[in-house]
C-alpha cells in the first residue's frame, strides 16, 4: 500500500527506494486521476509501476544530486517528461523542461506552486500543494534541521534564509512537511529551531 496521504482533492502516495533510502512521492488529482511524480530517486522498475498504475503525467525533480535522479533515463525512455531547475540542470545526463520559481504545476484540477530554495543545491526547488496543508521540501528541510550544505553548491546561509524566508514565514504551522528523506513533520515543530540550528551552523 503506498498511500501515505489524503484530502478531498488529492491523494499523495510514497515509496522508499535505493541506498539513501529516498522518499519518491506522486501527487495524484482525485477528480481526474492525473498525477506527477516527485524525485525519479531510484529503483525504476517500481517508479514506472507507480506511474503507470496511479496516472503520472510528469516528473519533477526538487534538486540534481545523483540519489535523486538514478530512475531519470528510465522514465524519460518510457515516454514521461522531467522537470529540473535551471540552477541543478547540468547535474542530470538530461531533462525535457526547465521549473521556474513562483511557476504553477497543473496536475488534473491540483495547483503545485514552485518554491526555490536553495542552500542544499543552487537549484533546490520545493512544492506547495494549493488548497492542502502540504509542502515538499525535497533535501531542504527536515525534522530537526535544514539539509546537508557541504556539498558543492551547498551553502549553509542560503538555506536558512530558504527555510526562514520561503517557508516558516509564509506557510501556516499545519503545514505538513514531506522531506526527501525520511519522516515528516510540521512547519509549526520547526520553526521555533530556527536559531537553535544557526547558532549551532548545521
Amino acid at each position: 500500500m503506498t498511500l501515505h496521504w489524503q484530502d478531498t482533492q488529492a491523494e499523495i502516495h510514497k515509496v522508499v527506494v535505493g541506498p539513501m533510502e529516498n522518499n519518491v512521492f506522486v501527487v495524484r488529482c482525485r477528480e481526474s486521476g492525473d498525477a506527477v511524480l516527485i524525485d525519479a530517486a531510484n529503483e525504476h522498475e517500481l517508479l514506472l509501476e507507480l506511474c503507470s498504475s496511479l496516472g503520472v503525467r510528469t516528473v519533477l525533480e526538487t534538486h540534481g544530486h545523483w540519489d535523486h535522479i538514478q530512475a531519470i533515463p528510465a522514465v524519460r525512455d518510457a515516454g514521461y517528461e522531467v522537470g529540473v531547475t535551471a540552477e541543478d540542470a547540468a547535474m542530470l545526463d538530461s531533462y525535457d523542461y526547465l521549473l521556474e520559481d513562483e511557476s504553477v504545476i497543473e496536475v488534473g484540477r491540483l495547483r503545485l506552486h514552485c518554491i526555490h530554495t536553495p542552500g542544499h543545491t543552487p537549484g533546490s526547488m520545493s512544492f506547495r500543494l494549493e488548497g492542502s496543508p502540504i509542502l515538499f521540501s525535497g533535501d531542504t528541510l527536515f525534522p530537526g534541521g535544514p539539509g546537508a550544505t557541504g556539498f558543492e553548491g551547498g551553502d549553509f546561509d542560503t538555506i536558512i534564509e530558504s527555510i526562514e524566508q520561503r517557508m516558516f514565514s509564509p506557510l501556516p504551522a499545519d503545514t505538513v512537511v514531506l522531506p526527501g528523506h525520511g519522516d515528516q513533520t510540521t512547519i509549526g515543530n520547526e520553526t521555533p529551531h530556527l536559531q537553535e540550528w544557526i547558532d549551532r551552523g548545521w
